[in-house]
């Protein structure tokens, strides 16, 4: 006679299942009120002026948008890891001037244009990785003279120098212009680049180890992550990101100058922060960073439609910023009062 013996249930992997269960809880009600807003804003606007959903309008609005929804996911993988890239705004203009040099007065194609610009972008990250992941300098130092290094560096190229669209071929143009089924390119790149990166973020051990550093470095490094290689790819990604910005601001605009993207760091760190990814690393998704985005460009693309001081959207993303931080660090004590409760009670019924 055989008797068979049932496992005991695995009980010391509850708590971890319900901390991970009750976080992806928090942060889908946080993006969910962050479309909600969104939805509000643009229905609100639209009653007052119903020519701001015009075909023309929502493409001006998704073409506004895409660039800044770019930069928010670059960045969103260096947050993630505890760490902040304030170069992306230097590295966008850097990009934009050299790929407008590049082509100016030729018939370069979209691919190469695109490759350059993400080939600068991709030195310009992993200088500033290899600084902070292996230099051990802190991220805010290193990116902040990485930003005035870079501006210095085109400055100096372009000297006062423009390239104008006449210039620029028009098969790039075309990249900035065109649309496919009434949809603009520059949309449909963001998205894909939007949902490869969240896939990987999700489903690969990589993308995940990313958050298992920010959460915890030091448990991160017990486990065996190479923290090092892995905040050094997410500076690298960051950068790749933000030179192909550059690459599609000088198809998206044709006319570019030294100073492209001047003051956008902390426009993209305020999109990310809004969107849901803590400022301490460890949570959010690159979804909630591109709502952001399209949240702070949607209040931009407001005021001017109803006709208001544009130093108002200064002030409005200061206080989502500041509103943004806040509202992290209740979640966070509060989620952190809720485990120690819900892991006394497993380890009581223990």
């Amino acid at each position: 006679m055989t008797t068979t013996v049932q496992s005991p249930p695995d009980t010391a992997k509850a708590p971890e299942r319900g901390a991970s269960s009750l976080v992806d809880a928090v942060f889908r009600a946080r993006e969910i009120s962050i479309a909600g807003a969104l939805v509000l804003l643009i229905l609100g606007t639209y009653l007052a002026n119903p020519l701001f959903l015009s075909d023309q309008g929502i493409k001006d609005l998704l073409l506004n948008a895409s660039i800044l929804v770019l930069l928010a996911v670059g960045q969103s993988a260096v947050v993630i890891t505890r760490n902040i890239d304030l170069s992306v705004g230097s590295v966008v203009g850097l990009s934009a001037f050299a790929c407008g040099k590049f082509v100016a007065g030729t018939d370069h194609g979209v691919l190469t244009v695109m490759l350059l610009g993400i080939a600068i972008g991709v030195v310009c990250g992993l200088v500033s990785g290899a600084l902070v992941s292996f230099g051990g300098v802190p991220a805010l130092v290193v990116t902040l003279g990485m930003l005035y290094i870079i501006q210095g560096v085109d400055y100096w190229w372009a000297q006062g120098e423009q390239i104008s669209a006449s210039e620029v071929p028009e098969a790039v143009l075309g990249l900035g212009s065109g649309s496919v089924l009434g949809v603009p390119y520059l949309p449909l790149i963001a998205l894909v680049l939007l949902a490869a990166t969240a896939y990987f973020l999700r489903s690969y051990r990589s993308g995940r180890e990313l958050y298992a550093i920010g959460s915890s470095p030091e448990a991160a490094r017990l486990a065996g992550i190479p923290i090092r290689c892995r905040v050094l790819a997410a500076y690298a990604f960051s950068g790749a990101v933000a030179g192909l910005a550059g690459a599609l601001w000088l198809a998206r605009f044709g006319t570019v100058v030294a100073d492209n993207a001047h003051g956008w760091e902390l426009t993209v760190v305020s999109a990310v922060v809004v969107g849901g990814v803590a400022i301490t690393g460890g949570t959010g998704t690159v979804w909630g960073a591109a709502l952001g985005a399209l949240l702070l460009t949607t209040i931009g693309s407001v005021l001017v439609v109803l006709k208001v001081d544009s130093f108002w959207q200064g002030a409005i993303t200061g206080a989502l910023l500041l509103l943004a931080i806040s509202v992290d660090r209740i979640v966070n004590l509060r989620m952190t009062a809720a485990l120690r409760k819900r892991n006394a009670r497993h380890d009581h019924g223990a």
